[in-house]
């Protein structure tokens, strides 16, 4: 949906530079024995689970290198927020932490942009490289050639479901849909019998960001055709595909949802902290009865972090999404992760490694994947009896990665997925029809990609 101009833009980049700046300081080049490390902190105040293992590892690294300090920048902010507030500090060595979190996404956008410093010759000289399994190794890697970041975990996608609500709709606790048309049948029945609580979440618009495109979008196209070849990037041309008969079926779907109001209301769906409330409010108080989200959810719910729910596991059940018509593979999954990386302009690059390799050695690894319910990446921590059993789900999001997709992650792919939420927000709205949705997504897409654009 075309957003109209106004003064909002030039207001919103000053407010951001000005907490850019604020948030470093007088630059990260101040004292070489201090390393500076940013990264994304919750919008909710009782989720403390970044915080407590940045803590920990703060304390152990200065405990083991004598007179070398380590700051930590949070920034507190909706995704899409965030990325704006990472970029604008990345561009000046005034405002440049030594570390920052970067989602695999946005990674190549940055590296394009000249915000990274490639990795490499550290990673030649550090033997725990070797222990990422191949598929982790590239996800920070440029079309250079070169590594930018080291990753922290990766993660699935499915369907949660509350199995209270399904046993009041008279639906089985052991649910596993085999088409899209059985999730919605679903939805619809618990429309009916079970008043009071929204059946569908699927995250969708502007305000959710890489959230709508991930988790809601991507999860329906690319559970369209064979599963075989990208429906969003074609390889052979290097090109990004437009007009698909894919895209419209998945617009479809998500219009289908809020046309019926099987979904949240619409003020709600397009709430950016919605995400937020879903893990901590509709989930835990039995008010949502299917939410397609992603293998992390649990963090928020372990002991100590926030939204204390033992009872999860007993309360919620877990199937794969379905792919359109049941076509093989049968299931579908998205993966992505965030990897930490080093600016261009930090002024501590060799103290910021030391510090992934810190954060990074078994132990801490596999600490930091239990904490957050990450999908480990690290062949030894992925074999550890004491990974596999550390939580329920963890199995279940572990076996997805055979299905799984990895978003084209080249630098157009952040105003890709920009246009994909502008589509997704007109269906929702009812603003748009689908074939106008789609028609508007093929003119951003060209825009976007310099008119590097397909049709199929």
């Amino acid at each position: 949906m075309p957003v109209r101009p106004t003064a909002a833009p030039l207001l919103l980049a000053t407010l951001l530079t000005a907490t850019a700046l604020s948030a470093c300081g007088s630059g990260s080049g101040s004292d070489p024995d201090t390393v500076k490390v940013s990264f994304k902190q919750s919008t909710d105040n009782s989720i403390r689970v970044m915080d407590t293992y940045l803590g920990e590892m703060k304390k152990e690294f200065e405990k083991a290198n004598p007179g070398k300090k380590v700051e930590l920048v949070p920034i507190k902010a909706p995704d899409s927020e965030y990325y704006t507030k990472l970029q604008q500090m990345l561009r000046s060595p005034k405002t440049a932490p030594d570390l920052v979190y970067e989602d695999t996404f946005l990674i190549n956008s940055d590296i394009t942009s000249g915000y990274l410093k490639p990795l490499d010759p550290y990673l030649d000289k550090w033997p725990d490289w070797n222990q990422f399994v191949d598929t982790a190794q590239s996800a920070a890697k440029a079309q250079d050639g070169k590594t930018y970041g080291v990753p922290d975990g990766t993660d699935t996608r499915g369907l949660w479901f509350d199995k209270g609500i399904f046993k009041k709709a008279g639906l089985p606790a052991d649910w596993q849909p085999k088409t899209w048309d059985e999730v919605l049948a679903a939805a619809r029945t618990i429309k009916a019998k079970v008043p009071g609580v929204t059946p569908l979440n699927v995250y969708t618009g502007k305000p959710a960001g890489e959230a709508a495109t991930m988790q809601g979008f991507e999860m329906l196209l690319y559970g369209t055709g064979d599963g075989t070849s990208d429906p969003l990037y074609d390889t052979a041309s290097k090109k990004w595909i437009a007009g698909s008969q894919a895209f419209k079926d998945a617009l479809t779907f998500v219009h289908t949802v809020f046309k019926e109001k099987l979904g949240p209301d619409v003020s709600d769906a397009l709430d950016p902290n919605f995400p937020t409330n879903v893990r901590g409010e509709l989930m835990p108080k039995g008010k949502l009865g299917i939410n397609l989200d992603g293998s992390w959810l649990p963090q928020d719910w372990l002991k100590g972090a926030g939204h204390e729910w033992p009872e999860w596991s007993q309360k919620l059940g877990l199937a794969y999404m379905p792919t359109q018509t049941g076509q093989a593979p049968g299931k579908v999954s998205m993966s992505g992760g965030w990897t930490w990386s080093i600016p261009a302009k930090a002024s501590n690059p060799d103290l910021a490694f030391k510090f992934i390799e810190t954060m990074q050695t078994k132990a801490n690894a596999q600490k930091w994947y239990i904490a957050n319910s990450g999908i480990a990446v690290r062949k030894d921590v992925a074999s550890d009896p004491g990974y596999v059993k550390a939580q329920p789900g963890i199995k279940f999001f572990t076996d997805l990665v055979a299905s799984t997709h990895y978003r084209p992650a080249y630098p157009a792919y952040p105003k890709v997925s920009t246009a994909i939420q502008e589509a997704m927000e007109g269906v929702t709205t009812g603003d748009s029809s689908v074939d106008k949705a789609a028609s508007g997504y093929d003119e951003e897409l060209k825009t976007a990609t310099d008119n590097q654009v397909i049709r199929k």
